[in-house]
């Protein structure tokens, strides 16, 4: 189980050796949920390989990205859902094949006080994860689709080290929270003006 690629913990085999003893590694396919919004959170994700996208449904079921988790990291509402014994208020979902190593709830709070270095983490992640929250409020607030598009594409890019993705219209215009007609129409704009390349199902970054 690698668990190196946390700098918190690198310094630090005891943590290392706790986290190895009582976590659970469990596999996910890409597209596989993690977990669903509404659902009770019995222990704490820490991602060891792949990634995580972070999403928020409305009422009407729109859906839109609110960030993703990568190698080393983990999901800030599972640690503050888990330790109020509340619910998920959001959803999890594997943007590749991802493997997780789970760390039962119970074992938060203990960490936390055998571990100065485990406190640390979780503040770094909150801190983190605050900023990706301001960033989606200010690019719906302050900039347009065609920006917040291929900024979009950009970041999916990078995590996917590709300039290719295999990714649809509509599943772009879910996770942007608008609708396919604009994300096609943008797209083809894009293409026009030399920004990226379109295939079926498939955009190059150029």
């Amino acid at each position: 189980m690698e668990l190196n690629n946390i700098a918190e913990f690198q310094s630090s085999p005891g943590i290392r050796e706790k986290l190895r003893s009582f976590g659970t590694v469990k596999k996910f396919k890409e597209e596989e949920i993690v977990l669903q919004e509404n659902a009770f959170i019995k222990a704490i994700p820490i991602v060891l390989t792949g990634s995580i996208r972070v999403m928020r449904t409305d009422e009407d079921g729109r859906e839109l990205l609110l960030y993703y988790i990568k190698p080393g990291e983990s999901c800030i509402m599972s640690f503050l859902g888990g330790i109020h014994s509340d619910t998920s208020k959001v959803k999890a979902i594997a943007e590749e094949s991802t493997e997780l190593l789970f760390i039962p709830i119970e074992m938060v709070a203990s960490l936390s006080k055998e571990f100065p270095e485990w406190l640390d983490y979780i503040f770094r992640l909150y801190h983190k994860r605050f900023e990706e929250l301001l960033e989606v409020v200010n690019d719906i607030a302050f900039k347009k689709m065609d920006e917040r598009l291929i900024n979009f594409i950009r970041k999916k890019c990078e995590l996917a080290k590709s300039h290719t993705l295999h990714v649809t219209h509509e599943q772009i215009a879910a996770e942007l929270g608008t609708a396919r007609v604009v994300i096609s129409r943008l797209l083809k704009h894009m293409e026009d003006e030399k920004l990226v390349q379109l295939g079926r199902n498939k955009i190059t970054l150029l």
